[in-house]
């Protein structure tokens, strides 16, 4: 039989709340407001169950003070998503937050593109796991849903991994239904994968409220982290409300999970 805790890791899906946009409208003219850590808090009074920030080597959002404030400040986990770098690696052995999430990073773009090459990149990439680890980090690879970057990021001894869902997301809008069924079943299959070699498995990258309550579904998927969409719907009915809305979705998703 299913006990109570079984069925309880089973229905429930955490929900991080990405506020790095809410600095890029506070950076846009200067000065404090709006201010992400409010934003922080209000995600957190609504439902979410941690925050993330991404805090860039160009710091074009989310500021070095950002990050000490948020770790300060909030009652709830905070994930550092990052490029690998020295700098970075540094930051985050210093402010020590719950969880690192490592991603690839390029100056030119406007927000992380694709997955980070862990297969490619294992010398380069061990170390800093390392240092991470030994912080008592959670460390976490954004890689695409590709069976040899989920058997990388076992190797690397990271313990989970951030399934890069941008190409399942663009390709429900723009795609074809027979792009998003190649893609959805890419994603459906590196969450088993991952979840059969011991990995816990988050997923996150333009997921709205349609696609959050599908992937929802993915029984070993136990950490969504959205952003860009809820700041954006904050706009038109307020950031409690949107991650209200957003917790809803997830939670319908989840219901269609069997124990």
């Amino acid at each position: 039989m299913i006990d109570l805790a079984q069925k309880m890791a089973v229905s429930h899906l955490r929900l991080g709340v990405n506020i790095d946009h809410v600095a890029t409208i506070r950076n846009a003219r200067g000065g404090r407001h709006p201010d992400p850590v409010r934003a922080a808090k209000l995600a957190i009074e609504a439902g979410a169950d941690g925050i993330t920030a991404h805090l860039r080597e160009d710091r074009r959002h989310i500021s070095d003070n950002d990050i000490a404030r948020l770790k300060g400040e909030i009652a709830k986990p905070l994930n550092l998503e990052m490029a690998a770098t020295a700098e970075m690696i540094a930051i985050a052995v210093r402010t020590r937050p719950h969880a690192a999430c490592l991603v690839p990073e390029r100056r030119a773009e406007r927000t992380t593109e694709g997955g980070l090459d862990a297969a490619g990149g294992r010398a380069e990439l061990g170390p800093k796991i390392a240092a991470l680890r030994d912080a008592g980090i959670q460390v976490s690879l954004f890689i695409a849903a590709d069976p040899a970057q989920i058997e990388a990021a076992v190797a690397l001894r990271a313990p989970v991994i951030e399934i890069h869902t941008g190409a399942w997301c663009h390709a429900l809008l723009d795609g074809g239904k027979a792009a998003a069924d190649a893609e959805w079943r890419r994603i459906r299959e590196g969450a088993r994968l991952a979840s059969s070699l011991g990995l816990e498995v988050h997923a996150g990258h333009g997921l709205n409220y349609a696609s959050a309550e599908a992937i929802a579904s993915l029984r070993e998927i136990v950490e969504l982290n959205i952003g860009h969409f809820l700041i954006g719907e904050a706009v038109f009915t307020g950031l409690a409300e949107t991650v209200k809305v957003m917790r809803a979705a997830m939670d319908r998703g989840r219901a269609k999970v069997s124990p």
